[in-house]
């Protein structure tokens, strides 16, 4: 049985400006590189990365999953508070069915950029109403212990 590890996607959730003033744009010429079918849909609000063997909440902290979309505003928080965060929501009963999530380090993070996107560069039907912002990782910048690295889902930077 493959341990799975359980991410809060957009658990890291750092806002730049508020709202999406752009619909997202695709290059149909690049191939996808998080295409839909290497997600396994749970229905539940969480998919599994077939690629990465990787769950992932499908909604940003902040928002709920209903009917088959993220509602809601995306919350914000500070580096720490994202870390926190997922003790928070495993405290309180999980999410799911589960109480193991953590925040994804800056690889697992980037493993879900779609590359051929931009604002968000997110497969966004994977991932729904996705905010095209800056993500915390749970991964520390070399040179500072208060500091994290992060994606910027609008170019995937």
């Amino acid at each position: 049985m493959k341990l799975e590890h359980r991410l809060l996607a957009a658990l890291a959730f750092l806002v730049l400006a508020v709202g999406n003033a752009f619909a997202q744009t695709c290059n149909a010429n690049i191939p996808a590189s998080t295409p839909t079918t290497q997600f396994t849909d749970h229905g539940d609000g969480t998919v599994t990365d077939g690629k990465t063997g990787l769950m992932w909440k499908r909604c940003a902290e902040g928002q709920s999953w209903s009917g088959g979309a993220c509602i809601g505003t995306a919350a914000t928080y500070t580096w720490q508070m994202a870390l926190q965060q997922a003790g928070t929501v495993n405290g309180a009963g999980g999410f799911a069915g589960r109480t193991d999530w953590r925040l994804p380090n800056i690889k697992e993070l980037e493993s879900i950029v779609e590359e051929r996107c931009y604002s968000p560069s997110i497969n966004t039907a994977v991932f729904p109403n996705s905010p095209a912002s800056h993500f915390w990782s749970a991964s520390a910048v070399a040179f500072s212990s208060n500091d994290a690295w992060g994606v910027g889902f609008l170019s995937g930077n």
